[in-house]
């Protein structure tokens, strides 16, 4: 076991943008751990419909 790792973890998501509206993505975080727990998440981004990557500070979290 690694006293440090980067993992990436890809899940489905439910998001809202003001052009599409609701709709389920694709996320991958990539996270930081140490000893096996996470400790802090360098990066998240998704897959756009035609295969674009975008940074998910673009879109708000839908409720």
């Amino acid at each position: 076991m690694k006293l440090i790792d980067v993992k990436r973890r890809t899940r489905l998501e439910k998001r809202y943008t003001k052009k599409m509206g609701n709709f389920t993505t694709r996320v991958t975080y990539i996270k930081k751990h140490i000893l096996g727990f996470p400790v802090k998440t360098l990066h998240k981004y998704r897959e756009t419909y035609y295969g674009k990557v975008k940074d998910c500070e673009d879109c708000i979290l839908a409720k």
